[in-house]
């Protein structure tokens, strides 16, 4: 789950890039006593990711900013719909605002983006999942955005898995030896997934028993296919790969267990939110 620690960390880095010295233009020409009433509104369909980031980039410059939730994450919405309800010192409203509008937004495009793919795959038993092609600093903010649009999280950093790629098999002698000998050195509860782009590599990664997922990296769908049957249950079996919208329900129903699509974080569109304010 995303923590407010997390959360803290990456607002205030933002708020003090945006305003390192202050808000020269508000502190300039807006009087010290102007109240701002705002709402955060629509101007899109979609599905909300980051309720609390908003709330806390908004209120985080000053506690006085009153910030009121008027939908959860995860929630689709339509054009128009209300999302939150701001109110407090104007001076404070309008420095925090773009910091968290590019957060809420940015989230928001992510958790919409993963819901057409999840609905794309309906019906199988495909679980979609993001990739760490994500944007330095703010993982924690874009893992949780996909899981707000129904999608699942791949490994969160280096640290949490075994994955051994294409350039890591170029240096290694020998796949099944070093796959066995990894089983015996790590902890039972560490997950090794293993990345072929060829169904012959396929043997090897078997043959050492100690593969709990492999992964079919930009395979043919009748590679695809093949694929599942070779493995035949005895690893999960994930899709990787140039994985589309056009593509993905095709992947899905090889039988693959897992696709992941790196789109989800590295190509999205921030969806189109806007605070629209009044100053009294």
């Amino acid at each position: 789950m995303l923590e407010r620690r997390q959360i803290q960390r990456v607002v205030d880095l933002a708020l003090d890039e945006d305003a390192p010295f202050g808000d020269l233009t508000s502190q300039t020409l807006v009087p010290p006593t102007a109240v701002a009433r705002a709402e955060l509104v629509a101007r899109e369909p979609g599905v909300l990711a980051g309720a609390e980031v908003f709330e806390i980039a908004m209120t985080t410059l000053d506690p006085t900013v009153k910030v009121t939730l008027e939908a959860a994450d995860g929630e689709a919405f339509g054009r128009g719909s209300v999302l939150a309800r701001v109110e407090g010192p104007a001076r404070s409203v309008l420095q925090a605002e773009r910091v968290a509008l590019n957060l809420v937004q940015r989230m928001s495009g992510i958790a919409t983006l993963t819901r057409t793919y999840v609905e794309a795959v309906a019906g199988t038993a495909a679980r979609v999942v993001d990739t760490r092609k994500t944007t330095p600093g703010l993982r924690a903010l874009e893992r949780h955005a996909v899981r707000c649009g129904g999608g699942h999280n791949h490994r969160y950093s280096l640290s949490d898995a075994v994955m051994a790629k294409d350039n890591h098999l170029a240096v290694i002698p020998d796949v099944t030896a070093a796959l066995r000998q990894a089983r015996i050195d790590l902890p039972h509860t560490t997950h090794i997934e293993v990345e072929v782009d060829r169904l012959e590599q396929i043997d090897a990664v078997l043959e050492s028993g100690a593969a709990h997922t492999i992964m079919l990296d930009n395979f043919s769908l009748d590679d695809l296919r093949a694929g599942v049957a070779k493995i035949a249950g005895r690893a999960l079996v994930e899709a990787s790969g140039g994985v589309t919208l056009d593509t993905i329900a095709d992947i899905a129903r090889t039988g693959v267990d897992v696709i992941s699509v790196g789109a989800l974080t590295h190509s999205v569109r921030a969806l189109d939110l806007g605070l629209d304010m009044s100053v009294s």
